[in-house]
């Protein structure tokens, strides 16, 4: 059962025990539990009057420690149950007026955590149907028929999706928002298979092994390939950058 908020979504007024915070302060406070969070995701759910942070005179967003933790209740929500945001606002709706809400059930929460430390943390259901793609993205049919036409998206024979594809979709759609359409991002979808087939590359023999444990090695070689892959792709991507802009 979620708890009360402490407070609404950045009324009242500020004392040294609520002081306010500038938006890079609250996404260094979030990333604590939401490493993926970004400024522009923070943005949107202000736009979508999720949160609503006081402005300077001069504009700029002021946030409370209300509305911090506003925004993780509404993070926690869509990675843990996958709930689109027009029943987040309604179940915060629902606290703000002193109502208890019950969650659903969280069989899935743990879908775009990953990697589990054991088998016994993994999830009971592994794949999503298209309907439960289309909420917990909140993307449209017609979205995610253009991003299967290019290739960043694809469903089983039975028509289910991996875990993954939900992250895929959210991330699709947020680079849409910035003017990058599905055609623009097949040269990420190309880079991506590449690392991977170097990864299996290296993974390859240890899962052909005689020895058990050399091949249960092999799934957390991959892992841990997977995550370094990912972490020098992030630098090199950065470090390109900087140097444009310099």
């Amino acid at each position: 059962m979620l708890r009360t908020p402490t407070g609404g979504a950045g009324h009242g007024t500020a004392t040294a025990g609520n002081r306010l915070m500038s938006i890079g302060t609250v996404l260094s406070q979030l990333r604590d539990e939401f490493p993926e969070v970004t400024i522009s995701k923070i943005r949107f759910l202000e736009a979508e009057g999720l949160v609503e942070p006081r402005r300077t005179p001069s504009g700029y967003r002021k946030f409370s420690p209300e509305d911090v933790e506003r925004l993780a209740q509404v993070l926690r929500m869509q990675r843990d149950h996958y709930l689109p945001l027009k029943v987040i606002r309604e179940h915060l709706d629902a606290l703000g007026r002193g109502e208890q809400v019950q969650l659903p059930a969280q069989g899935t929460q743990r879908l775009l955590d990953g990697p589990w430390d054991s088998e016994s943390e993994r999830p009971t259901a592994s794949r999503v149907g298209r309907a439960e793609l289309l909420a917990s993205a909140e993307v449209s049919e017609e979205e995610v028929a253009e991003w299967e036409s290019y290739g960043l998206l694809a469903a089983d024979e039975d028509g289910a999706y991996d875990a993954e594809s939900v992250t895929v979709a959210r991330l699709v759609a947020d680079l849409g928002r910035f003017g990058l359409e599905p055609r623009h991002l097949r040269a990420m979808k190309a880079a991506a298979e590449r690392e991977a087939g170097l990864v299996e590359q290296v993974v390859a023999p240890l899962r052909r092994h005689r020895n058990p444990q050399t091949r249960a090695h092999a799934e957390a070689t991959t892992k841990e390939l997977a995550a370094l892959s990912v972490r020098l792709h992030a630098a090199l991507v950065q470090t390109a950058l900087g140097v444009r802009l310099h």
